[in-house]
């Protein structure tokens, strides 16, 4: 089964009828997200590079037409016109890690109408995906002010796709490791992990887990200590370390519990056993409001692993995104329905510091010392450069937080920065809705 069939079949039926009617000319899709969920601030673009690595290879092969034939129940004969489509168009994009607001195109595909048309469904899937668990693993690192955070989210993201997109994501804004091994080799990220409650539940007692464990892995270590009480795991685990002359580099791990009270009392046990260089990881259920409650407080906490809640998103597990067709044939097109309007012709964004974005027609010059964030980084269906890395879109990101109102970066109750409308695309807007509606 390729990418190519893994699409809904309205784009399907959409494209084989803009075929058999000959409706070649160049369209203009515009992918966007309405409206920011109410707790995000902004939101930080993700899935462009994985979704230009699927322009680059899509191709309809005989075999995904017998697909769709079959799904339509209908003869090889009558999707035939769909063989051998390969994607031939322009791609404009805002690159990864670049924070964005509402209404602003994360990337356009200009394109003969049936490929901009069959490629909708799996660069919505990709964007929509990526930008969601991007913009919570961003505010989880902000959470962390400066102390590093760890992807533990695989056992529990929707599938194990969405596992590698959330850990590279979570690489994308930040994140010191990740306890995914396939991403960690995949992208060349720091794989990070310590040992279940299984593991110390069979051995006889906690000391014989952790001198097991510390046996079979000479160098740093980090042992869980809450499997039956904390504060004497703790105790525990000093006394092997010490016993073993480990202590830089090694941690102790808290899962459950008051992880602020016990973060006071672990380190308390640590510095009195002498290992001030062993660090205190703390888990269980963290997202950025928890790490944000434990930071303020001041618990000692070294490093934060995170996992269900931002791997998933939890708290604004999907955004309202949309992909709309703005232009076809040089002719501007928009939506009227209630509450969806949509704003017709080919954009660019323009960044201006200290101001709000501006949302423009791709032709109009930005307002002074603005920047503009679309890129050309397609053309002819074939790529103008080498892929981004994650460092790139995280510097990136890093100057674009810089640059963020405090209000909008805030973990709770954030106040979004906003676009606006360029006069022209304001004024083009007002006239085509006019016309359509008389």
């Amino acid at each position: 089964m390729s990418d190519v069939t893994t699409t809904d079949l309205y784009e399907v039926t959409m494209a084989l009828s803009y075929l058999l009617e000959d409706m070649s000319r160049p369209a203009t899709f515009s992918l966007f997200v309405r409206d920011l969920p109410s707790e995000r601030g902004f939101l930080v673009s993700a899935g462009i590079e994985p979704a230009l690595d699927y322009l680059s290879a899509f191709r309809v092969t005989p075999s995904d037409v017998e697909d769709f034939a079959s799904a339509l129940h209908r003869p090889y004969a009558d999707l035939s016109p769909l063989c051998g489509m390969t994607f031939t168009g322009e791609v404009r994009a805002v690159p990864e890690g670049r924070v964005v607001f509402a209404g602003e195109p994360l990337l356009e595909v200009t394109a003969p109408l049936a490929e901009a048309q069959l490629v909708e469904t799996f660069l919505l899937n990709q964007v929509s995906h990526q930008t969601a668990v991007a913009s919570k693993a961003a505010r989880s690192v902000l959470a962390a002010a400066g102390r590093p955070v760890v992807d533990f989210s695989l056992r529990r993201t929707h599938g194990t796709s969405a596992g590698m997109q959330a850990a590279r994501t979570a690489a994308l804004t930040g994140f010191a490791g990740t306890s995914n091994v396939a991403a960690a080799v995949r992208w060349g990220l720091p794989a990070s992990g310590t040992m279940a409650h299984s593991y110390v539940e069979a051995f006889p007692d906690e000391e014989a887990a952790f001198r097991a464990f510390a046996r079979a892995h000479p160098g740093p270590v980090t042992f869980l200590v809450d499997t039956y009480d904390s504060v004497r795991g703790v105790r525990t685990a000093a006394r092997v370390l010490r016993d073993l002359g480990r202590g830089p580099g090694c941690a102790v791990r808290l899962d459950s519990g008051d992880l602020g009270d016990l973060a006071r009392r672990a380190r308390a046990e640590l510095d009195r056993s002498g290992l001030p260089g062993v660090r205190v990881v703390a888990s269980g259920g963290l997202d950025e409001y928890g790490v944000d409650t434990l930071v303020r407080s001041g618990a000692p906490i070294d490093v934060y692993a995170v996992g269900t809640r931002v791997g998933t998103s939890a708290d604004a597990p999907y955004l309202d995104s949309a992909y709309k067709l703005v232009e076809y044939d040089g002719r501007p097109v928009m939506k009227l329905s209630s509450a969806k309007v949509t704003s017709p012709g080919r954009k660019q964004v323009f960044r201006r510091p200290g101001g709000d974005d501006v949302i423009a027609l791709r032709d109009e010059p930005g307002p002074a010392g603005a920047e503009p964030l679309l890129r050309t980084v397609m053309r002819d269906g074939r790529r103008l450069g080498p892929p981004d890395t994650l460092p790139q879109g995280h510097a990136r990101l890093t100057a674009d937080l810089a640059g963020l109102p405090a209000d909008a970066v805030r973990v709770r109750a954030p106040r979004p920065a906003r676009a606006v409308f360029s006069e022209r695309l304001s004024e083009l807007t007002a006239d085509l809705s006019d016309r359509l509606r008389s």
